[in-house]
């Protein structure tokens, strides 16, 4: 009896401790917290994913073919000169060698040196990737946020123009606009924009040029045929996502409740629907935007527009490997970025999900 008296005490204080344990661990525990939770295991994941995407880019971009010194060098380059080059670059090593040096250099900032930089003798912060794309980003971040701070208002409010007129004329024009806009490419689009306020009107410069050390909102005129660009192709799609959204969520049973007992339509709308009507729509903006960031590459050419599209046209063609594989990795990880982004406003908007996690 003894012992068994012992043993229930010593169980009972061990259970005792443990509870007291997990009283004053639970405020630091992320079990009080399902969203954050939730979003350092999204954020984790993306950290996978970009990983997964640097091998596919060190890959992709190490099998271009040709001699990268060579080529960076030009025909006249003597075989001495060519090796140089190759081993200023860090080419003289095996490829599983450079994928990991690369890596480190990534997680300490470093995006390498620009292989026409070394080819051209320049050193140090000269032939850094970084100061020759940082102009770049700014100019494609730039071209991409205008066209987004117009592509949500003129979505949601031409698909909602558009589902509370179903079936009438405001909704056929407006659906065939967009079916119009879908099936033209960017370099169409821009073509026929280019003919229309250049050659016609005289009214908009043809190629969007920005000086050195400048920003392209230094000169908004050169950022409207590539916005109008951008727009024409995005909307086709967000404008039909958000109309059916909102036709599906008229014809809920709470809206028709919400209208039967004398609520106006566009009150039921503007308080009760589009929040609901706007979450389907919520992953189509995510994949417009990350277009929009990452698939500039036609329309920068097409209008010469100094952005990353460019810059990853022009180092492809120079095989500029080093300054190839930063750009490809920015783009992945504004990819990953806008899509946790965007399943994070899901989560903020519909309460019932946080329940589940």
């Amino acid at each position: 009896m003894g012992l068994v008296g012992i043993g229930v005490t010593a169980s009972g204080d061990t259970d005792g401790g443990l509870r007291a344990w997990r009283r004053w661990w639970a405020p630091f525990g992320l079990r009080r917290w399902p969203v954050l939770r939730w979003l350092i295991r999204h954020i984790a994941g993306g950290l996978l994913s970009l990983l997964a995407a640097s091998i596919l880019i060190f890959i992709a971009a190490s099998v271009l073919p040709g001699d990268p010194g060579a080529i960076l060098l030009g025909h006249g380059a003597t075989l001495q000169a060519i090796h140089a080059t190759d081993a200023r670059l860090g080419l003289n090593h095996s490829l599983v060698f450079r994928y990991f040096s690369w890596l480190g250099g990534l997680l300490h900032g470093d995006l390498g040196k620009s292989g026409v930089a070394v080819a051209q003798g320049a050193s140090g912060t000269a032939a850094e990737v970084w100061p020759l794309i940082q102009g770049r980003l700014g100019n494609t971040a730039t071209l991409a946020l205008v066209t987004v701070v117009l592509l949500i208002p003129l979505s949601l409010g031409l698909g909602v123009i558009a589902a509370v007129r179903a079936g009438r004329l405001t909704d056929h024009v407006i659906s065939a606009a967009t079916v119009a806009m879908v099936s033209l490419p960017e370099f169409v689009v821009g073509t026929i924009l280019i003919v229309i306020f250049f050659v016609v009107l005289h009214l908009l410069p043809p190629v969007s040029l920005v000086a050195p050390g400048q920003t392209a909102l230094a000169h908004p005129n050169i950022l409207v045929l590539p916005v109008a660009t951008l727009l024409a192709v995005s909307l086709g799609w967000t404008v039909r996502f958000v109309r059916f959204g909102t036709i599906e969520t008229l014809d809920s049973d709470y809206v028709r409740f919400a209208e039967l007992n004398g609520i106006a339509r566009w009150r039921v709308l503007r308080r009760y629907a589009l929040r609901n009507a706007l979450v389907p729509s919520i992953q189509m903006f995510a994949i417009v935007i990350q277009y929009l960031f990452g698939g500039v590459i036609v329309t920068e050419v097409v209008f010469g527009f100094p952005g990353l599209g460019q810059g990853l046209v022009n180092a492809t063609l120079a095989h500029d490997t080093p300054e190839v594989q930063a750009i490809a990795m920015i783009f992945a990880a504004i990819y990953v970025t806008i899509l946790i982004f965007a399943d994070f406003l899901v989560v903020i908007l519909i309460p019932r999900l946080r329940t589940q996690m």
